[in-house]
């Protein structure tokens, strides 16, 4: 299936920018700062706020312009619940911490709406509740096991959809049921992003553009980080790049790994279209290998529809086109529609699915978010700000998470991806549809 591009279509540029304001003039760098921030995403300007109101002198630095990584990429899909099940994460770390996972669930996230109100960032919050839709029969037995350790494990609220209600939801006969979270909402991640970067630099906090942190050593007690703009001394540092971590940082490097989430965006269409196939207005996930997600614009005029068109980088066009395919799959009426956008950003993906708040060797951390950064990144961000400054509001489940290299991962660069890309693509993908096609 050929896809139609509209005249003014931006390959490569999230349809998010538009929304942006001009990047505000570079600043110098300073000679030295109490906290060293590394990375002004979500997590870099929530971990400074955090800091300064600990009476930290802080500094933010960013390799580039502040919030071009997934801060402003991603799909606004803005909820706090654990990805993995409460049997897989007590396997993993014990049943203590899998209870006390699912018990910041809803903290977190009624922190985070908390944080956009106190700083009056207009950001199109909207209640939207998200929903995930099974593909198959057995992925709706799991949604059934997940909605009831959810109510029991957390004060998050959670629901069956039946099939035969799915009608109510989306307009497709795809799908086996669905969980829906209605307290999980939409935002425009650009305007979250600019609005918190407005308010760090209102408290005079210097956030420093395209100055990549390229070597931090030791230096007495404090820590020197070198940059093209100059050096800084720091007393603490954090770093909060997350998929976007850089080889000064090896150590890191090696226990999250880049992975790449597609999007593209619809023209605009009329409202009765949008309200026939998404009456619900939802924002949507499905349970496939493809990791599909979908969404109406703030506007409620286009689809923005991602996923994992590969799990290595593609051109825009040819993502655009498989992210197209699947769209319209499950949505026929929207064949011949065009497109406006396609564009990718890098979540930091740890090997056990989980977010990590810590330290090493003097540097606090917070990363490994695995596609929950809107909610996560900014929490897990001040967890950490606050760690490092000794401060109780610092304590988390996440710290009982820890981030573990793997032998798929030796050189620091994920090569495997390759290869997980053709199993999930030829196998996984495969099985799933065939699944699918037989129990309807």
């Amino acid at each position: 299936m050929s896809v139609q591009w509209a005249s003014e279509a931006e390959r490569g540029t999230p349809y998010w920018w538009a929304a942006l304001d001009a990047p505000e003039p570079g600043q110098d760098l300073p000679d030295r700062c109490d906290l060293l921030v590394i990375g002004a995403g979500y997590a870099g300007l929530s971990a400074a706020l955090a800091a300064q109101d600990c009476g930290a002198r802080v500094v933010v630095v960013d390799a580039g312009e502040p919030g071009s990584g997934a801060s402003t990429r991603n799909g606004g899909m803005f909820g706090a619940h654990p990805r993995l099940g409460w049997p897989e994460l007590a396997r993993k770390f014990g049943a203590e911490v899998a209870d006390a996972l699912f018990a910041e669930a809803k903290p977190s996230l009624e922190w985070v709406k908390a944080l956009i109100k106190a700083n009056a960032i207009d950001c199109d919050l909207q209640e939207t509740g998200r929903i995930q839709l099974a593909w198959t029969r057995g992925h709706f037995a799991n949604q059934r096991r997940l909605a009831k350790t959810v109510t029991e494990k957390s004060e998050v609220e959670a629901r069956i959809v039946e099939r035969a209600d799915l009608g109510q939801e989306i307009a497709t006969g795809h799908y086996f049921g669905g969980l829906l979270f209605p307290e999980h909402c939409a935002i425009h991640p650009a305007k979250f992003h600019q609005g918190l970067l407005r308010a760090v630099r209102a408290r005079g906090i210097p956030v420093v553009s395209h100055a990549p942190v390229t070597a931090l050593e030791a230096a007495g007690k404090e820590h020197l980080a070198h940059t093209p703009k100059g050096q800084i001394r720091a007393a603490k540092v954090v770093l909060a790049t997350n998929g976007y971590t850089t080889k000064a940082f090896r150590w890191h490097m090696a226990r999250v790994f880049p992975l790449p989430s597609y999007l593209i965006a619809t023209e605009e269409l009329p409202a009765n279209l949008i309200g026939h196939i998404a009456p619900g207005r939802r924002m949507m996930v499905e349970t496939r290998a493809r990791h599909s997600y979908f969404r109406i614009s703030p506007d409620g005029k286009r689809v923005l529809f991602g996923g994992r068109a590969s799990m290595k980088a593609l051109d825009p066009n040819t993502a655009g086109a498989r992210l197209y395919e699947t769209m319209t799959g499950i949505w026929p009426e929207l064949r011949g529609t065009r497109l406006t956008h396609s564009w990718l950003g890098f979540t930091g993906y740890s090997f056990s699915h989980m977010p990590y708040v810590g330290h090493d060797r003097g540097v606090h951390y917070a990363m490994g978010f695995s596609g929950s950064g809107t909610v996560m990144a900014p929490w897990l961000g001040a967890k950490a700000a606050y760690q490092a400054m000794n401060d109780a509001r610092g304590q988390t489940a996440y710290s009982a998470t820890p981030l573990r290299p793997s032998w798929l991962h030796p050189l620091q660069k994920p090569h495997f991806l390759a290869a997980a890309d053709m199993w999930y693509r030829q196998v996984v993908d495969r099985k799933e549809n065939w699944q699918a096609r037989k129990e309807n």
